[in-house]
């Protein structure tokens, strides 16, 4: 069984900063890549950045430079550092990751962790 559990939400005022993270556990061969998606109320969820085992990273356009991810292969591990928020930058933010366990290769998602941001 696999696990992904993000940590780091919660509520802060524009401008202002926040860090997730995101630990996979479980019987885990090597994860591909590792990524942040979001959901506002109401609309559909949307990618924020992926990063690959190698370091390569992707980018929405929407994040305009703000927002910077990484990730610590020994420890299964993404983080989302997210700087100058926007009150339109609320939403549950879902860690995913791409992985192998043995032969067999899935997609997995996270629980979700609520961003909020105040003007």
């Amino acid at each position: 069984q696999v696990q992904l559990v993000e940590s780091g939400g919660g509520l802060v005022q524009a401008g202002g900063s926040l860090k997730l993270s995101c630990a996979a556990s479980g019987s885990i061969f090597s994860i591909n890549v590792m990524g942040w998606y979001r959901q506002a109320p109401g609309k559909q969820r949307e990618l924020v950045a992926d990063i690959t085992s190698g370091g390569s990273t992707n980018y929405a356009d929407f994040q305009k430079g703000r927002f910077t991810i990484s990730r610590d292969n020994a420890k299964n591990t993404v983080y989302l550092q997210m700087n100058s928020l926007k009150r339109e930058d609320t939403a549950v933010y879902y860690c995913n990751a791409d992985l192998f366990r043995g032969f067999s290769r899935g997609i997995y998602w996270g629980q979700g962790t609520q961003v909020a941001v105040s003007s």
